[in-house]
């Protein structure tokens, strides 16, 4: 590593997609400032001073924190799912205001659950539109937060990251319901009224109750390889002329059936049930996730990326879920 490598902060290092990016980035070329919770890192939630010396010089920020969502929505989930997703960025836009020598680029987390439950045709950066409830706030108070304020040194892109498929906890779920039998397509319906959905932030949306859709299974289901995710992020970051929202979606999304199906041929699973949300909403309480993640509609494609000319390695689902149980091995 020579003297003068360009630097790269990561914050949010030591999650799945975190660890890749700076493995990724280390691998580049850059020299690598993390910032995060544990005192191993070169700046600390919370310690504004070393966050703004970490920033200052760097040639690219990516922030990756926040609490995972891979669990149940309680109210203390709840909370902490939005302030760490919020607090962080706000943290990371103050030191860059204040840096002499700011970022030339910030790419920020997002997500694609931003968009509503779709069944009728795909979601865009240019023609999307933004659901309700929770999860969608979070992503809004996120966004907002990330693209306040005047930056002119610094060009600012929200990842809206589809379900990374990888070594993470979306995946490894996706596959032990595959292995449980439980690998046939998941149908909404009827369930107890709850309210851990209910809108969240400034300005909560939705009318607070849970959302039930009658997609008998054909539910879509957007995603995107962990090497695709990383190869984005490197095009992203060099391409000066692309801001703003970027989906980060694989270009074949399938629906809910072909998954399970996909999914039962991956680990070998003669059969699979098919899943109601009254079977789902224990199965799910049993593993500490919500049954979101498998009964709403995510039809995302990436427009952008696409338009850019960048080239999915993984652009359909089997190939890729064969690839991930084999490096999991």
């Amino acid at each position: 590593m020579t003297r003068g490598a360009p630097i790269a902060v990561v914050a949010g290092a030591s999650g799945f997609v975190g660890t890749a990016v700076r493995a990724e980035l280390a691998a580049d070329g850059y020299r690598i400032r993390t910032i995060g919770r544990a005192a191993e890192n070169d700046a600390t939630w919370g310690d504004a001073a070393a966050i703004a010396s970490a920033v200052d010089g760097a040639e690219v920020l990516i922030n990756l924190a926040g609490k995972s969502v891979d669990c149940r929505y309680t109210d203390a989930n709840r909370n902490e799912i939005l302030r760490s997703r919020v607090e962080t960025t706000r943290a990371l836009r103050e030191a860059i205001a204040a840096a002499a020598a700011p970022p030339r680029v910030w790419l920020n987390a997002s997500t694609a659950t931003i968009y509503r439950h779709a069944m009728d045709r795909p979601q865009t950066e240019s023609a999307g539109e933004l659901g309700t409830g929770f999860s969608v706030d979070v992503a809004r108070t996120w966004e907002r937060e990330l693209f306040a304020g005047d930056l002119p040194g610094t060009r600012r892109v929200a990842l809206r990251m589809a379900i990374v498929l990888g070594d993470g906890p979306a995946t490894s779920m996706l596959f032990r319901l595959a292995r449980l039998g439980l690998g046939g397509p998941h149908i909404d319906g009827p369930w107890f009224p709850h309210r851990r959905h209910r809108g969240i932030g400034p300005d909560p949306s939705g009318d607070g109750r849970a959302p039930r859709h009658r997609t008998r299974g054909r539910q879509r289901f957007s995603w995107i390889h962990l090497d695709d995710a990383l190869g984005a992020i490197r095009f992203l970051i060099d391409r000066d002329d692309i801001a703003g929202p970027v989906n980060l979606a694989a270009p074949h999304p399938e629906d809910n059936r072909r998954l399970m199906a996909a999914l039962r041929r991956t680990v070998g699973m003669p059969f699979g049930l098919p899943a109601w949300r009254f079977m789902l909403e224990p199965a799910m309480w049993v593993l500490r996730t919500e049954p979101e993640l498998v009964l709403k509609s995510r039809w995302v494609v990436p427009e952008r990326l696409t338009a850019a000319g960048y080239r999915f390695r993984w652009p359909d689902l089997a190939p890729a879920l064969r690839d991930v149980a084999r490096r999991s091995r």
